[in-house]
């Protein structure tokens, strides 16, 4: 059974095709855990490449819902975030996300150099150095050094279960933080892909920065069959290749947990179990 899962506000989430669980550590140190039956897609949409957009839309969903209920897990009643305030923020960071990862390397590379290859490649590489100084200026904040340390926990703890070992603390601290079907491996494969697959489209700049929007979920889903496929061969030699650059960068996005931490992340796979 594949379990894949992620980092929320003091907790972690674990999913499954069926069901995930939330598990948190709430300011009084008790462990509250919440289930929740996984959001899955029609049938017709698992073909090759569709499957990947959609699903990930449908992991997205589920994910910030744990998001939110965690959050809230932290607040008092008055505090607690509503939908509509919840939808503002998802808005708001979408649009934040497009400036700084797309328009931003766009019109950079464009004020440098306006056509052909160089382009291409400067607009690449520009975006490739803002997501990975983004990811480093935050992994200094304290609220994600946190996170950041849930999220090694959860890899941890998938680790510990798909070695078919006993889910305890003792056992779970002895796998590394580091894994290859992780959402920060996704991502890079998309910055990288994105440097190739943009230099396809010509046109007027417009054309090419819209080109760049819409193509997002074209990426997603290349991105997905690319993971997929290098979660049934992680011992060839080319695919360890292939995932190495995602296993750097989740030594910014994955942290040493502690064992209250990993206690969480334990709660949670087992809720799923």
């Amino acid at each position: 059974m594949n379990i894949g899962g992620q980092a929320v506000i003091e907790g972690v989430m674990m999913r499954n095709k069926e069901k995930f669980a939330v598990a948190v550590r709430l300011p009084n140190g008790k462990i509250k855990v919440k289930q929740e039956k996984s959001t899955t897609f029609p049938k017709f949409f698992n073909i090759f490449f569709i499957r990947g957009v959609v699903g990930l839309g449908y992991s997205l969903y589920d994910g910030i819902k744990a998001l939110a209920w965690s959050g809230n897990q932290q607040m008092k009643k008055k505090e607690k975030l509503t939908k509509k305030e919840m939808i503002g923020s998802l808005a708001l960071s979408f649009a934040f996300a497009i400036i700084l990862f797309v328009a931003i390397p766009f019109f950079t590379a464009r004020w440098i150099q306006s056509e052909g290859v160089w382009f291409n490649v400067l607009d690449g590489l520009f975006r490739l150095t803002i997501f990975l100084g983004y990811l480093a200026v935050i992994s200094m904040m304290s609220d994600v050094k946190r996170l950041f340390q849930y999220h090694g926990a959860e890899h941890k703890t998938i680790f510990c279960y798909e070695a078919k070992q006993d889910l305890t603390v003792d056992n779970v601290k002895k796998f590394v933080r580091f894994h290859p079907r992780c959402g920060t491996s996704f991502l890079v494969i998309v910055v990288l892909l994105s440097i190739v697959l943009f230099s396809f489209i010509e046109g007027a700049w417009w054309v090419k920065f819209l080109g760049r929007i819409v193509l997002l979920p074209a990426l997603a889903g290349v991105g997905y069959e690319m993971i997929k496929l290098s979660s049934k061969y992680q011992g060839n030699v080319l695919v360890r290749g292939f995932t190495a650059p995602g296993l750097w960068v989740q030594r910014i996005t994955t942290k040493e947990p502690d064992e209250k931490q990993l206690e969480v992340a334990i709660k949670a796979l087992k809720a799923v179990m």
